[in-house]
């Protein structure tokens, strides 16, 4: 853990968050994955932006270390109104989104739910479209917690396997393993998952009403989310969007790619232009 690690109350529900930097807010919204969190996710990606942005970065109720209230039931909007309610606590009034995977799915609900606080949105390798679900996204949500099964997790995650290392998956497991954690990830995930999935996506023609300029930025060989049927969709759909797209990368742009990653956040993020309501 970082020393900017802090929480707060966001309606009775202690929220635990990095906070770095100074300029325009940044929001940056972590992935679903077993022993996720914000620092977990963006750990490389908030020392780079935090030269250029004030960055936040929440583990959302459930994942983390923020808390996982008793008879919580967990889904895309209990999600949603905790990140609208965790900006609006900020007090910094219209910020920036990056949002990895489920995160990129939470930001799409926001920008529909609350258009009026988002500025610009990068969605990297982003659920919130239908798509079947993926032998990669099955291992990942029906994760049994083991140090051997996390390992396996990491090199579904990673296109280069040098990024799947013991001393992460050791980390990942641990960060799994919390008491309560385990319990809570697999009632949000159960079986059947496709409907899981089907309720994190934004309908096409909600999607089309999205006006806020997007980066979307995917692997090319992501298993779990295949860009095909989620990234080049939101192209499509996305009225001002625009689409790279990285050869020889996973799931895990941030990581695998973490210099070009950022530098593509901040020249989007920094570029002049008009942000669309």
């Amino acid at each position: 853990m970082d020393q900017n690690s802090k929480y707060l109350n966001i309606n009775g529900i202690s929220t635990h968050y990095h906070e770095a930097g100074q300029g325009e807010p940044v929001l940056l919204i972590h992935g679903s994955g077993p022993g996720v969190s914000a620092w977990a996710n963006w750990r490389l990606i908030i020392p780079r932006l935090s030269n250029h942005f004030h960055v936040f970065a929440p583990d959302i109720v459930g994942f983390g270390y923020t808390d996982r209230p008793e008879n919580i039931e967990y889904g895309v909007e209990i999600w949603t109104e905790h990140l609208i309610n965790f900006i609006e606590k900020i007090g910094k009034g219209k910020v920036h989104i990056i949002g990895n995977s489920l995160g990129g799915a939470l930001a799409l609900h926001i920008a529909k739910k609350r258009p009026e606080l988002v500025g610009k949105m990068v969605l990297m390798g982003a659920a919130g479209i239908k798509f079947p679900v993926t032998y990669g996204l099955d291992k990942v949500w029906g994760y049994e917690p083991s140090i051997a099964n996390m390992k396996r997790l990491l090199e579904i995650f990673a296109y280069n396997q040098e990024f799947a290392t013991d001393e992460l998956a050791e980390l990942r497991y641990k960060a799994s393993v919390q008491p309560g954690l385990q319990e809570a990830f697999s009632k949000m995930f159960a079986e059947p998952r496709q409907p899981k999935l089907d309720a994190l996506a934004l309908p096409e023609k909600e999607i089309k009403q999205i006006k806020h300029p997007v980066l979307l930025i995917h692997g090319k060989d992501d298993i779990v989310v295949p860009f095909k049927e989620t990234s080049l969709k939101f192209l499509e759909l996305l009225p001002n969007s625009e689409l790279h797209v990285f050869s020889n990368c996973g799931h895990w742009t941030q990581i695998e790619k973490k210099n070009e990653f950022a530098q593509l956040c901040e020249n989007f993020l920094l570029s002049k232009e008009t942000v669309h309501q």
